[in-house]
C-alpha cells in the first residue's frame, strides 16, 4: 500500500476534526455511546476523504529524437563569364 501524501493527511485530519465538532454541536449528545458513534463516523468520513484526494500524476517525459539528416543537394554552378555591356 502506498504511503499517504501530505495532501491526503491534511484533508483527512481536517475532515475528522471539523466533522466531529459539527456533529457534536448539532446532535447535542452527552452520552458516551453517542460520542463514540460520532467519533467513529467522523474517522470513517476522514478516511473516505483522504482516500479520494487525487494522487499526483507522474510526469511522462517524451523522448525527442533528432530528425534524420537529409543529404544536401549540390547547388548548380553559375557560369562566371557573363558579358555585361558598359
Amino acid at each position: 500500500m502506498p504511503r499517504p501524501t501530505a495532501a491526503q493527511l491534511t484533508y483527512g485530519s481536517c475532515t475528522v476534526i471539523f466533522s466531529t465538532l459539527a456533529m457534536l454541536l448539532l446532535s447535542q449528545t452527552s452520552s458516551g455511546l453517542g460520542i463514540a458513534v460520532i467519533a467513529v463516523s467522523a474517522l470513517a468520513l476522514g478516511l473516505l476523504v483522504a482516500m479520494t484526494v487525487p494522487l499526483p500524476r507522474t510526469k511522462v517525459v517524451a523522448v525527442s529524437r533528432p530528425a534524420p539528416q537529409q543529404a544536401e543537394e549540390p547547388v548548380p554552378a553559375v557560369a562566371s563569364g557573363s558579358s555585361k555591356a558598359a
